[in-house]
């Protein structure tokens, strides 16, 4: 303490005749306890924590072409790279020259692996890309996704998957008739707060699942590329999915029903082509309820909350890039867990990566986003026809 009177050696003395006092009361004799006093290593062996992170070397990297060099390419993407261990980038597609010159500078990537929309095809001749992500309008990922399979590469897909349930069988008709991998980046299924949810939800820790709630909201200004319907923009495509697949992998099957409402105001200019806010209502088979919200029109919310018969389980804020917290309920009292924070974009393309290097089956295939598409293409039917409206694979 800064004004204990003590000098250095009566502290440490002191510190000493405790620990001993410890270890005598639990029935340790005074000489053994001095004796174990004497031999607490008070440096690191070898000088270095043992715990310390080595870095180990990787025998090769799996070289990523990001397709779109828009703000989650710049912002989030093209960053995380720093922390990869399996991914680099090796080549950049977009439509404005400069900027791609600019990043890839920044970035090490050479001048030659540039390409723009019309030459993108060319990137099959290049033996540096394994791997393409696209982080281009909803309403591009489908083409894109396919040429960049028939070009021969694996590609991760942002979400949503694409604009509609065809466009998403199309992608996984690609992918397997050429041979190649196809994931979606559903960044939350490799962080470490989603992936405590979903141990807990499967392991019914708190008893049977019965409702989930869930708000992912923000206030979007234009100009926005999610406020556009001819690129597929709107609420529930781009902030409401998070909730839909929060949903199904906490309650663990696939939703039979939804009502939704959506609202559109006249009198913001922003909202002239898509909603403003959507809210749904999600049934699954043994009952289970899911109600959501998403907006482009309101403060931040991004969380949610799984009610079970002896307890909940919420993560708020949930979906965001980092900072995320979640807490439990047993019914008696409240709990925290505290857990290690992971660059999102890092984990997700090094889990990709490792696919690719060493032939696995990815966490987040096509088929989760077709299955997710369906719910969306069904909550903007009930929209439309004011009615509830069945969902199942097809």
């Amino acid at each position: 303490m800064p004004n204990d009177p003590r000098t250095s050696d009566e502290i440490m003395n002191e510190s000493r005749r405790r620990f001993v006092q410890m270890l005598t009361a639990l029935g340790v004799s005074a000489a053994a306890a001095a004796r174990a006093a004497d031999q607490i290593p008070l440096a690191p062996p070898g000088e270095q924590p043992p715990n310390l992170d080595v870095p180990q070397s990787v025998s090769r990297k799996a070289g990523w072409a990001i397709v779109g060099l828009g703000q989650l390419a710049l912002g989030e993407i093209m960053p995380a790279f720093a922390d990869c261990k399996l991914s680099k980038p090796t080549a950049l597609v977009s439509g404005h020259r400069q900027k791609a010159e600019q990043v890839a500078e920044v970035y090490g990537v050479p001048q030659e692996h540039l390409y723009n929309y019309e030459n993108y095809d060319a990137l099959a001749a290049n033996d540096d890309v394994d791997v393409i992500y696209i982080v281009l309008p909803n309403s591009m990922h489908a083409e894109f996704t396919n040429r960049g399979l028939r070009a021969g590469k694996h590609v991760l897909c942002e979400k949503p998957m694409a604009g509609s349930t065809s466009e998403c069988q199309q992608m996984i008709r690609t992918a397997e008739e050429t041979g190649k991998k196809l994931m979606i980046a559903y960044r939350l299924h490799y962080e470490p707060f989603n992936r405590k949810v979903m141990e807990l939800c499967e392991a019914k820790t708190y008893g049977e699942i019965k409702t989930f709630s869930s708000s992912n909201c923000q206030s979007v200004q234009a100009p926005n590329i999610r406020l556009s319907s001819k690129l597929a923009g709107g609420p529930v495509g781009d902030v409401g999915v998070y909730s839909i697949n929060a949903a199904r992998y906490c309650i663990g099957s696939e939703p039979i029903e939804v009502m939704a409402t959506a609202h559109q105001p006249r009198d913001d200019p922003r909202f002239r082509e898509v909603p403003e806010s959507v809210a749904f209502i999600l049934k699954y088979p043994q009952g289970e309820l899911a109600h959501c919200d998403c907006s482009f029109g309101t403060a931040e919310s991004r969380r949610f909350r799984v009610h079970c018969t002896d307890g909940w389980i919420e993560l708020d804020p949930a979906f965001g890039y980092h900072g995320l917290e979640l807490r439990v309920n047993d019914g008696k009292r409240e709990q925290q867990w505290a857990l290690g924070q992971v660059n999102h974009f890092a984990s997700e393309m090094d889990h990709f990566s490792d696919c690719v290097l060493h032939d696995k089956q990815n966490r987040t295939p096509g088929q989760m986003g077709l299955a997710d598409q369906r719910i969306i293409d069904a909550i903007a039917k009930s929209i439309a026809t004011g009615q509830p409206v069945p969902i199942g694979a097809r």
